[in-house]
């Protein structure tokens, strides 16, 4: 299925338009796709499509002196083995646990839709991506099989990629995309 821009951006902009996050795409242009990562993190990786990007952290005190707030950015050697990858399924429930701190889908209750009409923006969101994409995230919350994530789970653990006490992303890439989806959060 093709996700047009106006679709697109409404889900981006009503998932996490209350959220304190990260939302951007930058184009892959590198086989070793945790460069494109890393540019997308830094800012330097303007969206192919020009499609709706949020960033908050940016509007920050430290994010006016910083461009890279809040992210650490790190050689490829601690990056890529941090974001383990995940099935489509766990990366749209992700998607909908990071509209808030805390990545729990308990975080659905600050919506008026159905769970069912969020999940269908979530969908849009990574169907932007196309069919082949593949997800990766720094969130440990394996489920019972291998590349899912259980949030029934009560303990969090992530590998940390900001300077923040906790958070949580998704990265969605395609043969031409990159697509990083963080929120932040100070415990």
């Amino acid at each position: 299925m093709s996700v047009d821009q106006a679709s697109g951006d409404a889900a981006v902009r009503h998932l996490y338009g209350d959220a304190y996050s990260y939302v951007a795409t930058g184009p892959r242009r590198n086989e070793d796709s945790t460069l494109d990562v890393l540019a997308v993190m830094s800012r330097t990786a303007p969206d192919p499509r020009g499609w709706a990007r949020i960033d908050d952290p940016a509007q920050t005190p430290e994010g006016q002196r910083f461009p890279t707030y809040p992210f650490i950015i790190r050689p490829t050697e601690y990056v890529t083995p941090r974001l383990k990858e995940i099935d489509r399924e766990s990366a749209e429930n992700l998607l909908l646990a990071l509209t808030e701190g805390g990545c729990t889908l308990a975080n659905l209750q600050h919506f008026t839709e159905s769970e069912s009409e969020l999940r269908a923006m979530a969908r849009t969101i990574v169907e932007r991506y196309g069919d082949a994409a593949t997800c990766r995230t720094n969130v440990s919350m394996t489920g019972s099989a291998p590349g899912t994530l259980d949030f029934t789970l009560n303990s969090l653990e992530y590998s940390p990629m900001t300077h923040y006490t906790e958070d949580c992303g998704l990265v969605v890439m395609s043969d031409t995309e990159v697509g990083l989806f963080w929120t932040f959060n100070d415990l």
